[in-house]
């Protein structure tokens, strides 16, 4: 599928194989630019990547992934890759031994409290927010309203307080109330997890979208190489396997890896993903169900969910563990830890990579927790970039 050709006169390297390293890398062959991308795992896709197991059941090797976009031109560019079918993700929480509907709305209000209380409380929300559909937590919390304010304090405890422990690995007491601004309560009944314009999934899984993105005579591909074990730094100068490059280099990888962790190790929160094969139809009622409250792992996914899959007395359930990044461990840095202290590490670290005038994009380049469509908006952009400064070359 993939050539493996030695290194020889491109138009522009690309390390990385997901989807900002893939979205740059079809933009720019499509434009008839050579393209070199490495990747350092075995597999296109990045954390995106896929597969099916002997079952036929579609697995997200990764952690679940569901694309979902307000933004047209994201959806109008990646449909090209495979075919799509609407796909509206649904998670329920595991509130002190009740299923409810995560975000929190008024079926999770009337199965959590008593229909005297709910109907109190959804009276009082109508009052208040009268031309809104959802409010954040911290709007119930800051709300004058003690009806309101306690039942925020409610969400915020058993939704979002453990949860948010269990995925950063913070002691409940130092979360900052603040950072639930974006956590929403839906006021109504719509139990659906995303509220974007676009919300489907590719019909053969994630994987074919890069098999279609990266098959391109333009583009080559190689795998199995950790490019820092191939390049040097020297002089404003950039070499890979001893020889100079020329051309614009795109990272969309660790960026302190990249530099050999020269002003020290980016915090990232990991995960350990635990598959469990099970001998039945469907395990839970939901995709997804969040633990709160109670067990140590953060969320259960059934991943028949995700591509509708009429598979009779066999599933896969996936667990999801949280816990901290490190070196000297098989961890994958998933989520940037964004503070004052490391955004001030990576700020270096761009700056190092502005200097030899490398291009980042993506979650790990740019340590910032962009979703799916957003990595694929800002890669498009930098395409164009591209496109225009290897115009201003010829």
């Amino acid at each position: 599928m993939y050539t493996y050709n030695r290194f020889m006169n491109k138009d522009v390297i690309i390390v990385g194989a997901g989807f900002a390293g893939a979205t740059i890398a079809n933009l720019l062959a499509n434009k008839g630019y050579k393209v070199l991308v490495y990747d350092k795992r075995n597999h296109i896709g990045g954390n995106a990547y896929d597969y099916f197991n002997e079952d036929g059941i579609i697995i997200h090797k990764y952690g679940p992934h569901i694309f979902h976009t307000n933004f047209k031109e994201v959806w109008e560019y990646i449909k090209q890759f495979d075919e799509f079918f609407p796909y509206k993700h649904r998670v329920l929480g595991n509130i002190d031994g009740t299923l409810v509907p995560i975000p929190f709305n008024f079926k999770s209000l009337e199965l959590t409290h008593s229909k005297e209380e709910a109907d109190l409380i959804k009276e009082t929300i109508k009052r208040e927010f009268p031309d809104k559909t959802r409010v954040s937590i911290l709007d119930l919390l800051n709300n004058k309203n003690e009806i309101l304010q306690k039942f925020g304090d409610y969400v915020y405890q058993k939704v979002f307080v453990y949860y948010t422990s269990k995925q950063w690995g913070i002691h409940p007491d130092k979360i900052d109330k603040s950072v639930i601004n974006r956590v929403p309560v839906i006021l109504g009944y719509e139990d659906t997890y995303f509220g974007d314009t676009y919300q489907f999934m590719p019909s053969h899984g994630f994987t074919r979208i890069f098999d279609n993105m990266l098959i391109n005579k333009n583009i080559e591909v190689k795998l199995n190489v950790n490019i820092k074990d191939h390049i040097k730094f020297n002089e404003n100068k950039v070499y890979i396997d001893e020889e100079e490059i020329k051309c614009p280099i795109i990272y969309t990888g660790a960026i302190d890896e990249l530099f050999k962790y020269t002003y020290g190790v980016l915090p990232y929160r990991s995960l350990d993903i635990i598959l469990e094969k099970l001998p039945v139809t469907y395990f839970q009622p939901a995709a997804t169900i969040n633990y709160p409250t109670s067990e140590l792992f953060t969320r259960i996914s059934e991943y028949k969910y995700f591509l509708k899959q009429n598979i009779q007395n066999k599933t896969v359930i996936a667990k999801e563990y949280s816990k901290a990044y490190r070196l000297d461990s098989k961890t994958d840095p998933y989520y940037p830890i964004n503070n004052e202290i490391n955004n001030a590490m990576y700020a270096r670290y761009k700056s190092l990579a502005e200097q030899y005038h490398i291009y980042l994009s993506g979650r790990l380049a740019e340590y910032k927790y962009y979703n799916m469509d957003l990595t694929i908006l800002n890669a498009m952009k930098l395409a164009d970039n591209i496109i225009n400064l290897l115009k201003s070359k010829k």
